[in-house]
């Protein structure tokens, strides 16, 4: 279900009566919308999350301390600064409503007492955070900051006076016995019931209305008595539920629903209930914020080499183009009686170009010899620049292929990936150590893509750069054979052994070819060779080998197959 009122309310009563009294002992903010409470009360620490995320917005328990920046955002700064130390006053909901304020009590740096109020509104996309002085009811700050002019029912900015959301007249179902309900809901009969019980009520969402109203009819009962017995269920037999339905979809519920039927999970508590229902979107959303940084940071590297091989080829260009400053020398020395003193040009005959007339431009401050000797050196220069611009060329487009290549990685990479891949960036200089998250080891948690032949082969495939040079330079033996899409960026992939068959082959080929940067093109080349003939040049960058003595083989990657080398066992 969706973190409605009504499944907030048996949140606040999972966490509040826990955390009264206690003391916030320690504030982070993990993400850029989450921020984690360390509490100390009853002789528990207890971490407790409150986030204003777009679409994993809630307060829990967390058992497990998530990874942090390694320097804090502003706003957990401020919440620091007001609120470690403090005393949790009251933890409550607002009506049936999915707002929630927790008051705290602590002295502020003069040594009075403050009080300060800490609220969470859970709303979609307009989820937030805020720091609230109790004394004046002003914003000392919140998580997601809004202008008059962006919601011109309240600003949401440091100073302005907090104005909570606008409110309706529905009633809190938590408030009226069952007469009282079916009262409520008699005006209504021949309505569509799940319209009738989120307009009536607060804190009713779509999913919690089905549900009902699925109930009222499997049962018998009226709406009004639907409604109290799934009330009374989630106060006094909540059963927090994990369900893959028959939709294919998972749902978190306080307990079994008759309307989500299918593979189910109990969990002891509500909290429990959502680590393991939101732990694989927290994941997603951590690749996404570091594979954020790394593309935006590795893309400018990339557009900075690009373009300074356009410069380079302009100076290529220029290079090899410098002849004619050795024929302008040729040319001065040959007919030097014929210039002025003082001369800034003259016009001669070429006779390297059947004698047609050339003008060439001259220093009036030097003889005609100096000119000569000037232009001499003018084309000595250039031409000896030519095998450096190509050794510059060589370097740059090296590096753009690196570059393109963790790139690629990092597109296809999951948390641990991305980790090693950024071990691999802090040592080829990309990013400072600092920037880096201490304890890391060099090939990340991921191991290698492991795959099995239809003759039982073992193949291996690497996930990233670093895991690629481990793979071909330290692990594979020097017999086994070693695959790679040609020119293109990509796996490294080994075949163990010696002498493979053609099948065996066309598979590791096919790996080569799907775990690179061209998977979705029609035909990808791919080459292979005895690990013996590979090798990597001094300085060469992380998965950078040259080879020789391969031969080459052309595959359509299709996804079908990889899984189902992906589902071949060991024989």
């Amino acid at each position: 279900m969706t973190f409605d009122g009504i499944f907030t309310k048996w949140m606040m009563d999972e966490v509040a009566p826990q955390l009264v009294g206690g003391r916030i002992t320690k504030i982070h903010q993990p993400l850029p919308y989450d921020v984690q409470f360390t509490i100390r009360a009853n002789r528990k620490n207890y971490l407790l999350v409150c986030s204003a995320h777009p679409m994993m917005a809630r307060v829990q328990f967390i058992s497990e301390k998530p990874e942090n920046p390694e320097v804090a955002p502003n706003f957990c700064m401020i919440l620091r600064k007001y609120l470690e130390g403090s005393i949790i006053q009251s933890f409550t909901q607002v009506e049936n409503d999915r707002i929630l304020h927790m008051d705290v009590s602590t002295r502020d740096e003069l040594g009075d007492k403050a009080g300060y109020r800490f609220t969470i509104e859970i709303m979609g996309r307009h989820s937030n955070l805020f720091l609230v002085n109790q004394e004046d009811n002003t914003i000392i700050d919140c998580v997601k900051r809004v202008s008059l002019g962006q919601n011109s029912y309240r600003t949401l900015q440091p100073g302005a006076s907090y104005v909570m959301p606008p409110q309706t007249q529905k009633k809190n179902p938590f408030d009226y016995s069952l007469f009282e309900l079916d009262s409520l809901l008699h005006p209504f009969i021949g309505e569509p019931g799940e319209r009738t019980l989120m307009n009536v009520f607060q804190g009713i969402s779509k999913q919690s209305a089905h549900e009902i109203v699925e109930r009222s009819e499997r049962e018998g009962q009226s709406l009004a008595e639907a409604l109290h017995h799934y009330l009374e269920e989630g106060n006094t037999a909540i059963q927090p539920t994990l369900t893959k339905a028959e939709d294919g979809k998972t749902y978190f519920l306080p307990f079994p629903f008759l309307s989500k039927t299918g593979e189910s999970q109990s969990f002891e508590s509500l909290s429990e209930l959502l680590s393991a229902y939101y732990v694989q979107k927290i994941q997603e959303e951590k690749i996404q914020q570091l594979a954020g940084h790394l593309l935006q940071m590795l893309k400018s590297e990339l557009r900075k080499n690009r373009e300074k091989m356009v410069k380079l080829d302009e100076d290529l260009a220029r290079a090899e183009d410098a002849d004619h400053y050795r024929v302008y020398g040729d040319l001065i020395n040959t007919y030097q009686h014929q210039i002025e003193k003082g001369a800034s040009s003259v016009t001669v005959q070429n006779f390297y170009e059947d004698y047609e007339e050339v003008t060439i431009p001259l220093n009036p401050l030097l003889t005609a010899s100096q000119n000569a000797q000037a232009y001499f050196k003018k084309y000595q220069k250039l031409r000896n620049a030519v095998a450096h611009i190509h050794e510059q060329q060589e370097a740059t487009k090296n590096e753009m292929d690196y570059l393109e290549s963790v790139i690629y990685q990092i597109e296809e990479a999951d948390v641990f990936n991305l980790e090693a891949i950024r071990e691999e960036l802090v040592e080829s200089g990309y990013l400072k150590r600092s920037a880096l998250k201490k304890g890391i080891k060099k090939q990340g948690g991921a191991k290698p893509h492991v795959f099995y032949a239809t003759d039982g082969t073992r193949i291996l495939v690497g996930r990233n750069n670093l895991q690629n040079d481990q793979l071909t330079l330290r692990q594979a033996k020097k017999e086994y054979l070693w695959l790679h899409a040609q020119n293109i960026p990509g796996s490294h992939v080994i075949i163990e052994s010696s002498n493979p068959a053609e099948e065996t082959i066309g598979e590791g080929a096919m790996l080569a070819a799907y775990y690179s940067k061209y998977r979705l093109s029609g035909t990808v080349p791919v080459d292979y060779v005895q690990v013996s003939k590979i090798r990597k040049p001094n300085g060469a960058k992380p998965g950078f080998v040259v080879y020789e003595g391969q031969q080459n083989t052309y595959i359509t990657p299709d996804p079908l197959k990889v899984e189902a080398l992906r589902n071949n066992k060991p024989k």
